[in-house]
């Protein structure tokens, strides 16, 4: 009798459960007719989700590329399509994604989106748990949001424009715990030791990216301490919705790959596309139609009114000792470089008869230093150092007193543009000319400073456009394709290389052409060092290797090196000097030789406007040149 009617209601319920998730149940054709009315799948909220982009022509793509992202066949270039399809696995306990989960549990943001819209009756469409995803979230305990961007590194060239990522900052929180907090980074899958394959497979989209979800520590300990990285934090002002939104299409992106491009859908242009999905009202990608530079992503976070709710500087290890190197007293740093080289002085009366103040400053940086040098080059004579001073500094029963350390540049959010366009017109061996030049990417060394790592040069696609006068004659006057230089001043701390690389053209005189077109390239490595004669200067010396191509030289080419020098001088911080000075002798193809001069000064009027004036000297070729330079 009992089993009799256990048989009767299974039989009565059984078309009830069946028909809740059952792909072909009248209720599904009910929400596909009431999507289509609503016309869903032209939403801008659904484009989000799926990463449309408008065609040239028409209709719409993704920009996801993993095809187990879309539920439909066609679902990267139908929204429609797949909208229903999505709608049709909602009823189905299929696993799908690269996750391997019912659909409503991989794809979470779009199941909660259609389920506002669409209402579901949640007897007919049974919510499925989602206990990895509640796992997931719970183990975040989001509060808030924040972007993060260290700053550019110039000796990578994955991270010569900076990085962008988020942190999910927790509810119970501090300034210290932040640290322990995890992140939302998007990067490319590259193999290691990829080399010369990186620069073509980054640039033409050759390798896959992924949304990686890993603690911040991590990313700290890479950038801050190994790369000597500032990094900067943005709080951004978003509600706990917005917040959630954003965390479930995280969850879905794990699902998902996208072709990686280094000047486009590279980490900041991902990274934005997480915060439309948060506020669907930013409209960021749209700002970046060709390319994306991390830098100037955070110029347009900062921008949008409301939506940047704190800045915090994360210094970096090198800018920490720098910075407490520049509060030492001149005797100080004397015997902390003493105390370096044997700190059984902290024993001695001359470190004894100090202040405890600082002694433990001293005793402090003196660790600092030692653990600095150990993380670059271990090493077990520096280890054995800092014991002996961690044991003299655990004799002073006084904690110490927290050190500020303020930031050598400003934040990005206050650089120039990157985008520069320059006006203006000069004399060339008796000769009057305009020119007009235009550069696609990013700083040099005359450009307003703030915002910009100090000392370093990246120019990409910068074109001089010309008219001479008197020979009535338009030319292009040059062509950077890029122009990349770092200095890095040595000194007791610090010892590294400063180098430079410059391929592009230019136009040269010689005795057998007035004014022909030179392919170059030229590389150098040297040294740097920096004084306060004025408020900054940077002394710099460079061994270089030169090579030519054009038909102003016997056999078209000519092949040689030599050395050059000079000083970068800033004089009040709208006011800045470079000068430099070389000689190169070219032993292959034409055997000439070459004293190239230069002298630059450039003006800041606004961020982003400045007036610049050059004088350049070569081989029986002088040129004076006066710019207006806007930055867009």
């Amino acid at each position: 009798m009992v089993n009799f009617l256990f048989i009767c209601l299974a039989l009565l319920f059984f078309p009830l459960a069946a028909g809740a998730q059952n792909p072909s149940s009248p209720y599904l054709q009910e929400l596909k007719q009431k999507a289509s009315a609503l016309n869903l799948h032209q939403n801008r909220y659904w484009h989000l989700l799926l990463h449309y982009r408008k065609n040239w022509g028409s209709g719409h793509t993704s920009q996801v590329d993993d095809p187990g992202f879309f539920l439909s066949p066609q679902g990267k270039t139908d929204p429609e399509a797949e909208l229903h399809a999505t709608l049709t696995h909602f009823f189905s306990d299929t696993l799908v994604g690269r996750s391997q989960q019912p659909a409503q549990c991989a794809f979470v943001a779009r199941y909660h989106w259609l389920k506002k819209i669409l209402h579901f009756d949640e007897n007919k469409l049974v919510p499925q748990p989602c206990q990895r995803f509640e796992k997931w979230l719970r183990e975040l305990d989001p509060d808030s949001i924040s972007f993060i961007f260290p700053s550019a590194y110039m000796d990578n060239p994955a991270s010569i424009f900076g990085h962008s990522f988020l942190r999910i900052d927790q509810k119970s929180q501090t300034a210290e715990t932040s640290i322990l907090a995890y992140t939302i980074n998007y990067a490319a899958d590259v193999p290691p030791d990829a080399g010369i394959e990186f620069a073509y497979k980054g640039i033409f989209g050759g390798y896959k990216g992924f949304f990686t979800t890993i603690p911040y520590y991590m990313k700290v300990k890479e950038y801050r301490d190994i790369e000597n990285r500032d990094i900067w934090e943005y709080r951004l002002n978003f509600s706990p919705e917005q917040n959630h939104r954003l965390l479930m299409h995280t969850w879905e992106l794990g699902n998902a790959y996208f072709d990686y491009f280094f000047f486009k859908e590279n980490c900041a242009y991902h990274i934005l596309s997480l915060l439309e999905i948060a506020d669907p009202n930013l409209h960021l990608l749209d700002q970046f139609p060709i390319a994306t530079i991390p830098a100037n992503t955070i110029r347009l976070i900062v921008r949008q009114k409301g939506l940047v709710k704190e800045v915090s500087y994360r210094p970096a290890r090198s800018s920490q000792l720098k910075r407490k190197r520049d509060a030492l007293e001149a005797s100080e740093a004397s015997l902390l470089s003493e105390i370096l080289t044997d700190p059984d002085l902290t024993t001695q009366d001359e470190f004894l008869q100090l202040p405890k103040e600082s002694q433990i400053f001293l005793l402090d940086f003196a660790s600092d230093v030692l653990r600095y040098k150990a993380a670059k080059n271990p090493d077990q004579a520096e280890e054995y150092k800092n014991r002996s001073i961690l044991v003299a500094r655990s004799q002073i029963q006084v904690p110490s007193t927290p050190f500020r350390v303020q930031p050598f540049s400003l934040s990005p959010g206050y650089g120039h543009e990157t985008f520069r366009v320059g006006v203006g017109g000069g004399w060339r061996n008796d000769e009057v000319f305009e020119e007009v030049s235009v550069r696609a990417a990013y700083h040099d060394l005359l450009d307003p400073d703030p915002g910009y790592t100090r000392d370093a040069q990246l120019e990409l696609l910068e074109f001089g456009f010309r008219h001479y006068h008197r020979r009535n004659q338009f030319r292009i006057e040059r062509f950077t394709f890029a122009n990349v230089l770092t200095l890095a001043p040595i000194d007791s701390l610090f010892v590294s290389p400063s180098w430079k690389i410059k391929v592009g053209m230019n136009t040269v005189k010689t005795s057998t052409c007035d004014l022909c077109s030179n392919g170059q390239f030229n590389a150098g490595v040297g040294g740097a060092v920096e004084s306060r004669i004025f408020q900054r200067e940077v002394f710099f010396l460079f061994g270089e290797l030169d090579a030519n191509i054009s038909g102003a030289y016997d056999e078209h080419h000519r092949v040689g090196g030599g050395v050059s020098g000079g000083v970068m001088a800033t004089i009040t911080p709208s006011w800045k000097w470079l000068v430099s000075a070389g000689y190169l002798g070219y032993l292959f193809g034409d055997r000439s030789d070459d004293i190239p001069i230069s002298v630059g000064q450039r003006w800041t009027f606004a961020k982003n406007f400045a007036f610049r004036a050059t004088f350049t000297h070569h081989d029986s070729d002088n040129e004076i040149l006066g710019m207006f330079h806007g930055y867009f």
